[in-house]
């Protein structure tokens, strides 16, 4: 665990999206143009994403998106916050973000995919606190 913790502390801020929704691939793409290449953006289903989620994340990763810094993961609704604060107030430099790919492999540009992915975002929320202090 503590080298996917070192990892992912080089390349924070960190927002972890399901790549094989169309929805949510579009909302990455956006966070990625907002910020202007300031948040690196993985794909749950990417190598770093499959890293994430099996060492600091839970059974719920993939029921939302994550935004994660220093020293916390949020996820879904509790990650709203953080990543608006963080579009804000970071001045960082540019980070190695990872391309965005279009991977949906299912039935996800309806109206009904739409609305449940869009609906999930506000009944899920999750905060876990990324516990590096043993390794210090």
């Amino acid at each position: 665990m503590l080298y996917i913790i070192m990892e992912i502390k080089e390349v924070i801020p960190i927002v972890v999206f399901d790549d094989q929704c169309y929805s949510c691939v579009k909302f990455a793409k956006f966070v990625d143009f907002i910020t202007r290449n300031k948040i690196t953006m993985v794909g749950h289903y990417s190598d770093f994403g499959i890293k994430i989620r099996n060492e600091i994340l839970d059974e719920s990763a993939l029921d939302m998106f994550w935004f994660i810094d220093k020293t916390r993961a949020y996820g879904g609704r509790a990650a709203l916050f953080p990543l608006i604060k963080s579009i804000f107030t970071k001045k960082t430099k540019k980070s190695s973000t990872m391309k965005i790919d279009e991977k949906c492999n299912q039935d996800c540009k309806t109206v009904k995919a739409v609305f449940l992915r869009s609906s999930s975002l506000l009944t899920n929320s999750k905060t876990i606190i990324i516990d590096d202090e043993d390794h210090k």
